[in-house]
């Protein structure tokens, strides 16, 4: 269809572009077609290039996965130069190319941006994320995970600015003790998703104090977090009556104990029972599942 619309609406049928840009073209028509799409019609001719960087300049959300991971440095910051009214900006995987020197300029003219990806960008600094908290005080979405350059003073930023915040992901932010998390939560009771995944420096005090802080929550990541016990568990499941999903896996001082009274309540868990974990663990041994009557 994009191909069609590009091949049969050209500038000498004296259609498409006839149409009022800001009226219809931009929301109404270029939102529909694929970024990668967009880049190309630049080539038509000057006036869809017009166009294009109109559309550009307007355009809501971005997403880097459209174009590729490999975003040429100049391609990306001539795509944005111009966008002050970006809400999503999704740039996950990028660490090929993304620095500070790219990311700041654009999140110091984007101030109404809810909703920031920066997954596995491992070449940004806590400068990057300074920036964000200084420049994005209605945050509500931030992902970070696999980014261990955020530590605890950049994180204690983003507390102090966007006391909006709703879901962060900090899987595998290495550099984060019990202390930033629990500044974090404090500062930012709203949160409903949270994740601090693969993170071997949190513990029992960070969970208990996101348990008080965030009776919000919904959903908690402790994939790997071999600090938590059973204690703080508990403690989640007396101050969270909203929390839909708990990930534990491979957090080997959590045990059924704990874990059941949350299961009482359809709360969702990685981890199944230890009658049923047995029995997948006989299957897989000998093959079938035994017959076992399970009222005795």
């Amino acid at each position: 269809a994009p191909r069609c619309l590009m091949m049969s609406l050209t500038p000498s049928r004296g259609c498409l572009l006839d149409l009022p840009w800001e009226d219809i073209l931009v929301p109404h028509i270029l939102c529909h077609l694929p970024l990668q799409q967009l880049l190309s019609l630049q080539r038509v001719s000057k006036s869809f290039q017009s166009l294009i960087q109109l559309y550009l300049a307007n355009m809501r959300c971005f997403d880097s996965s459209q174009i590729g991971p490999a975003i040429p440095r100049a391609a990306f910051v001539n795509l944005l130069k111009d966008n002050e009214v970006l809400q999503q900006l999704a740039l996950q995987n990028c660490s090929d190319w993304l620095t500070d020197r790219e990311l700041l300029p654009v999140i110091g003219q984007n101030h109404h941006l809810h909703q920031i990806q920066l997954k596995g960008c491992a070449q940004l600094s806590r400068h990057a994320l300074v920036a964000i908290s200084l420049s994005c005080p209605n945050l509500r979405r931030l992902s970070l995970a696999h980014c261990e350059w955020v530590d605890s003073l950049s994180l204690r930023s983003l507390a102090d600015h966007c006391k909006a915040l709703e879901a962060v992901d900090l899987t595998a932010c290495r550099q984060l003790k019990d202390e930033a998390i629990c500044y974090l939560v404090q500062k930012c009771s709203r949160l409903k998703s949270l994740s601090l995944a693969v993170n071997a420096n949190v513990g029992d005090v960070a969970v208990e104090e996101i348990a008080k802080c965030c009776p919000e929550l919904e959903h908690l990541d402790l994939t790997g977090c071999l600090r938590v016990k059973n204690d703080s568990i508990r403690v989640l499941a007396e101050y969270c009556p909203k929390l839909r999903s708990l990930k534990v896996k491979h957090c080997h001082n959590v045990a059924e104990s704990s874990l059941s009274i949350l299961r009482s309540r359809g709360v969702e868990l990685d981890v199944e029972p230890p009658l049923q974990r047995a029995l997948v663990l006989l299957q897989d041994v000998v093959g079938f599942a035994p017959f076992i009557n399970l009222q005795i």
